[in-house]
């Protein structure tokens, strides 16, 4: 009997560490969907946030769990994960997420998750015990996702340029002004979706491991899914300001028309990611976006050192991340 309340105490600390997590992706990751729409002056910083996190709630209703089973049944061999590897994973990528957040980096939480439970599984029981597929699948679209977000943002704002060309800017910028609210909704509704079901993915996976869940579930239980999306809209609630100012001001000078455009080849990107069940990074889609938007008006109009700089945290943050958790690993066989 000991044992078993031994037992759930870890499993409840370690399902807390989740939603702390999680309320830090949200609270990191708030800049993805509001820095465009802050930065342009369609809403103030505050609306901005309470947008933002109420559409990254209603995703729950939208978005099949599909990012969730790819995390929780897809990264690691059945029967590998234990405490102390969910407890590794999860304080990587929380460490990870503070410091690029201290230092105004616009980092991927998502990567850092999946940088920490690889390094813990690697600690524990080396490469073997990883599927290449879903690994394989993740890190494809670290690339995958700026560049497609680069892409439609840059193809959107020259359809759009070609369309209005006619029109008066100030006019143009009236009506853009209305449709970024649209833009931002759904880059929201996309960030909620992918990146919520990640944390889900990993209470389900500790769940399994710690039998309290049977592995032959279809999907996790609700409680886990609505209290993640709750932690992540409450997260965006609180904003990260250090990096709403590197997303909206320091890439590139954004206009109303150029956060549309920004935002939609993003959220596009983000929707067709979570339907194909992939844990990308709404990080590197919005910021592929916004360098596509702004790569339009001319290549000068691109800061590419800030940018250059945002690709070294991104390629660091999986190493980085798995590093730490490899250590927090070795860590929590000492505590539990």
């Amino acid at each position: 009997m000991e044992h078993v309340q031994t037992a759930l105490w870890v499993v409840m600390l370690l399902v807390a560490m989740a939603f702390v997590f999680d309320f830090m992706n949200g609270f990191h990751d708030a800049a993805n969907s509001i820095a465009t729409v802050v930065s342009t002056g369609v809403l103030k910083p505050g609306q901005a946030i309470l947008f933002a996190a109420f559409f990254n709630f209603v995703a729950i209703f939208i978005f099949h769990l599909s990012v969730a089973a790819t995390v929780g049944k897809g990264i690691v061999q059945p029967g590998v994960v234990d405490t102390h590897v969910v407890f590794g994973a999860l304080l990587g990528a929380t460490s990870w997420n503070v410091i690029t957040w201290y230092y105004g980096i616009p980092s991927s939480s998502s990567h850092a998750l999946i940088g920490g439970i690889v390094g813990a599984v690697l600690a524990k029981s080396g490469a073997g015990s990883l599927i290449g597929a879903g690994i394989w699948k993740t890190v494809v679209f670290i690339f995958v996702s700026p560049l497609l977000g680069f892409l439609l943002g840059s193809l959107m704002m020259v359809a759009v340029a070609w369309t209005f060309r006619r029109m008066r800017p100030s006019r143009i910028d009236k009506w853009f002004r209305r449709l970024q609210l649209i833009s931002a909704g759904a880059y929201s509704l996309g960030h909620g979706g992918n990146d919520a079901q990640k944390t889900i993915g990993i209470i389900w996976m500790l769940l399994i491991a710690t039998g309290y869940v049977p592995a032959t579930d279809t999907s996790p239980p609700m409680w886990t899914i609505v209290c993640c999306y709750m932690a992540i809209g409450a997260g965006t609630l609180f904003g990260g300001w250090r990096i709403v100012k590197t997303m909206g001001q320091k890439i590139t000078k954004l206009k109303p028309v150029g956060g549309f455009c920004a935002e939609t080849g993003g959220a596009i990107t983000l929707f067709l990611a979570t339907a194909m069940g992939v844990p990308v990074s709404t990080t590197h889609t919005i910021t592929g976006a916004i360098v596509g938007v702004g790569s339009t008006q001319r290549a000068s109009a691109v800061r590419w050192g800030v940018a250059g700089n945002i690709v070294w945290a991104w390629v660091l943050t999986i190493p980085a991340s798995a590093f730490v958790a490899a250590i927090a690993y070795w860590i929590s066989l000492q505590i539990f």
